[in-house]
């Protein structure tokens, strides 16, 4: 028996047999041409052929998974279609003589390491994205294969490989293949967050060689292992493991329908946080009471351009109306650190999560919120809709955007559109600075949302998504829970309500807190829920 260690990307226990995936890349040789012409002619030809590809795959993942992840797919062919990309190709064929699929590689390797420079998450994505779009056509040039993954798989595979890309992913037959092990790969890349979205148990970081091909094996990705050729005792005390996990998620299924009632009777309301209106679906299922967090940005993520006004009340007007009267909560665009929009041409800055980010940018750029504002009261005519502001740091920001509201109210009203005229302003507590002053914040705002994972970065001084400094941030450090007891007692002082919406919220351990500061309401994931539904009615406050 061989225990490989890992890093987790998805929990979850699975028996399979291993498949190990070889991925023959073509070496690109700078092979001279002559008819630079016609080798231009060849590399418009080959990104066709990718750009079908990406869209094929766009529409595969909608059908498997969310709107959020599709987007992946989207943002590649955008950028394909890079006119900095192709000219450098074509520059590259006509001074150097190259062949399209060298000018293709190099291109790929010159425009990723810009990104990589950034020492930043969401760059590192956008070089990934670089290295894939690129091996894409130069699969389409050199007739290799775009994905190595095999039409057909045994039942129970496992699928183990150096990497796998976002589109290999993406072709898995869900049915035959039970867990994925890469050897490269990080947590955070697209691949991850495609195996997650499709709830794969998966590890990243195993160091195996190519003789555990066709062995029998258990992945046990909440322990981030691989284990091949288990003896029987393992093996058995794994399937009494896997059982167990059966039984709790039907257990957790027959919650829906019940309160978020402690067992002394207090109540807490919990709600899904959201990216799109194709995840209301998800929320729905797993009984969520409201939207606790509507994250708008992905709407603009998503795009080419900037989102209309009109495209934006159309995707706002579906999620409160799929709601049907419950609490939808829409944070206004949080842009800027890693969430970088190309097409608003944000400057680089050295220190983006302290930059032109959130709120400071919608003040700077009021002609974009002003659209949001909009959208947002136009689709609060049909349901129960509150904005919700990010990144407050001081009481002017706040009134600033009161009053820009109030401005939006009256253009509506003079245009004759229908609103919601008692939509709530509310704020996101994540800077040190709005703790601090959360008493005269709670005077002007109507209700509070405590984003644990930025609070957590701010106040300890410590970048989340930096994987160096995972021990240093600690959303459970003294510092942060003080703050959040001080956030909320402000707040109540006042009248206002209080909801979590980090990942915190999700936290089991910390459920009892929050329902001992009398936490209003706890936002997350939706697969979360029932869980945290099934502490909160195991608790009691008495004891």
């Amino acid at each position: 028996m061989i225990r490989l260690q890992g890093t987790r990307i998805f929990g979850g226990f699975a028996f399979g047999t291993v498949c190990v995936l070889k991925k023959n890349r073509a070496q690109v040789l700078p092979a001279s041409v002559d008819d630079t012409a016609a080798e231009k002619e060849r590399f418009l030809l080959a990104r066709q052929k990718a750009q079908q590809d990406l869209k094929e795959l766009y529409e595969m993942t909608l059908q498997r998974t969310e709107d959020e992840y599709a987007r992946i797919f989207d943002v590649q062919q955008m950028m394909l279609d890079d006119p900095e990309y192709e000219q450098s190709v074509f520059d590259l064929i006509d001074t150097e003589h190259v062949c399209a699929a060298y000018a293709v590689s190099e291109t790929g390797k010159k425009l990723a390491a810009r990104f990589e420079e950034a020492d930043n998450a969401y760059m590192q994505l956008r070089a990934e994205d670089l290295r894939d779009i690129s091996e894409r056509v130069i699969a389409h040039l050199t007739d290799g294969h775009v994905s190595v993954i095999p039409d057909t798989f045994g039942s129970d595979t496992i699928v183990v490989a150096k990497d796998l890309t976002p589109g290999e992913i993406v072709r898995l037959d869900r049915a035959k293949v039970v867990a994925l092990v890469t050897r490269y790969g990080s947590v955070n890349s697209h691949a991850a967050i495609l195996a997650r979205s499709l709830s794969i148990p998966s590890v990243t970081a195993v160091d195996f060689d190519d003789s555990i091909d066709g062995k029998a094996a258990i992945v046990d990705s909440y322990g981030s292992l691989l284990i091949v050729d288990p003896d029987e005792q393992t093996a058995e005390a794994y399937r009494d493991r896997q059982r167990q996990e059966t039984a709790r998620r039907d257990d957790l299924k027959s919650l829906k329908g019940k309160d978020n009632v402690t067992a002394d009777g207090h109540r807490i309301d919990l709600f899904a946080n959201i990216g799109s209106a194709a995840d209301v679906g998800d929320a729905l299922e797993n009984d969520a009471g409201g939207i606790g967090l509507f994250r708008s940005e992905l709407l603009f993520l998503g795009a080419r351009e900037l989102p209309s006004e009109e495209e934006q009340f159309v995707e706002y007007r579906a999620v409160a109306e799929k709601m049907s009267g419950k609490k939808v909560i829409i944070r206004t665009l949080d842009a800027g650190a890693d969430k970088h929009i190309d097409y608003l041409h944000l400057p680089p800055e050295e220190n983006p999560a302290l930059g032109l980010r959130a709120i400071r940018f919608s003040l700077e750029e009021k002609d974009i919120l002003r659209t949001q504002l909009r959208a947002i009261l136009r689709a609060s005519h049909y349901g129960n809709v509150s904005v919700m502001y990010p990144m407050i740091a001081s009481v002017w920001e706040l009134q600033e955007l009161k009053e820009l509201f109030e401005d939006v109210k009256s253009d509506l009203r003079e245009e004759g559109v229908f609103f919601d005229p008692d939509v709530r302003q509310g704020i996101m507590i994540e800077t040190p600075a709005a703790v601090l002053i959360s008493e005269q914040l709670a005077q002007e705002a109507d209700f509070f949302s405590i984003g644990t994972n930025d609070l957590t970065q701010y106040i300890l001084a410590a970048d989340r998504q930096n994987p160096r400094l995972e021990r240093y941030s600690d959303p459970h450090h003294p510092a942060v829970l003080r703050a959040i007891r001080m956030t909320v007692e402000n707040a109540h002082r006042y009248g206002k309500r209080v909801g979590i919406c980090g990942e915190l919220a999700a936290d089991t351990l910390m459920t009892e807190f929050f329902l001992a500061l009398g936490v209003d309401e706890l936002s997350m994931s939706p697969p979360h829920i029932l869980a945290v539904r099934d502490a909160v009615r195991k608790t009691d406050l008495r004891s």
